[in-house]
């Protein structure tokens, strides 16, 4: 029996929320990384499977540019408004790119 697919815009979302809090929460960093990393790399299969390569690498570099960008809008709005805006953005791009047209 096929394990049910997560749609990838709530696995980018999640893996930029659930890293920094496992990276807050603990106080250690690289764990966040740790988080942070598997979900890129989960959501990173399903846009290529259903995206293909071009959609892959372009929201893969959308997932890591929003990791990047939420440092300095925290430093404007706040850790947490910063994190979940960019994961909000991050899982529009993702939808945007991957979702069904028929």
């Amino acid at each position: 029996m096929p394990s049910p697919r997560i749609p990838s815009p709530a696995v980018a979302a999640a893996g930029l929320v659930g890293g920094y809090a496992v990276a807050r929460w603990t106080k250690k960093r690289p764990l966040g990384g740790v988080v942070l990393a598997v979900a890129g790399g989960v959501a990173a299969r399903e846009w290529q499977r259903v995206g293909g390569v071009k959609a892959a690498v372009g929201l893969s570099a959308a997932y890591v540019a929003a990791f990047g960008g939420s440092h300095p809008l925290a430093k404007r709005i706040g850790a947490w408004p910063a994190v979940f805006s960019v994961a909000g953005g991050m899982a529009a791009a993702s939808w945007a790119v991957t979702r069904e047209r028929g």
